[in-house]
């Protein structure tokens, strides 16, 4: 009997993996990649989850996608992207945890809200002499996709966890206004128009 390069590659001892499951999977492994390299978050009940948190839920989710399915005959194809996806999924994972552990990263849910439930979310970060801070806007959904604004701040000072900055919302959209001291002030940004349009 000859046996074609496919029949090695796939062997016929093991079933299919379910359609539905390499889906979920693959989609799963595909949104922990983007998540972990991507400025986002989420806001959960009142705490923020920072993107590289997303990748890891995502990331172990689609490793129980995965288990659930065995060990099933896949494509070379699907097997080579799914362990590239998981590659940049962790890779993503610890670039965030490392970039937010060494920078001592503290993240704010700013009050008041706005209009239909839009918050204010920042992050500020130290790193020696100089301080950066990010804002983001969060509407019901409870993503934000990317940065509204963002600043750098002298002598690693952090404007909002010190309570300097004015925050005031409009009909459409917010303004963020961060504002440093005399002695350390903002270098440059400080300004954030958040929009919850979507």
């Amino acid at each position: 009997m000859i046996t074609s390069p496919a029949s090695r590659t796939l062997p016929a001892d093991r079933p299919p993996a379910p359609v539905p499951i390499t889906v979920a999977g693959t989609g799963a492994l595909a949104l922990a990649a983007v998540a972990g390299w991507t400025s986002g978050l989420v806001l959960v009940g009142g705490r923020v989850v920072p993107g590289w948190g997303v990748s890891a839920v995502l990331l172990v989710l689609a490793l129980g996608f995965r288990r659930v399915a065995g060990r099933p005959r896949r494509s070379a194809l699907v097997r080579w992207g799914q362990r590239a996806l998981i590659g940049a999924a962790v890779l993503g994972t610890l670039a965030g945890v490392a970039g937010d552990v060494l920078n001592g990263a503290r993240y704010h849910v700013l009050r008041p809200e706005g209009r239909d439930g839009c918050r204010a979310v920042v992050r500020e970060t130290a790193f020696l002499v100089l301080g950066a801070g990010e804002a983001y806007a969060v509407g019901r959904s409870g993503w934000a996709v990317g940065k509204a604004g963002s600043w750098h701040v002298d002598d690693a000072y952090r404007p909002v966890e010190f309570g300097t900055y004015a925050l005031t919302w409009g009909a459409d959209s917010g303004l963020l206004r961060v504002s440093g001291t005399g002695t350390d002030p903002v270098l440059d940004g400080g300004l954030a128009e958040l929009d919850c349009g979507w």
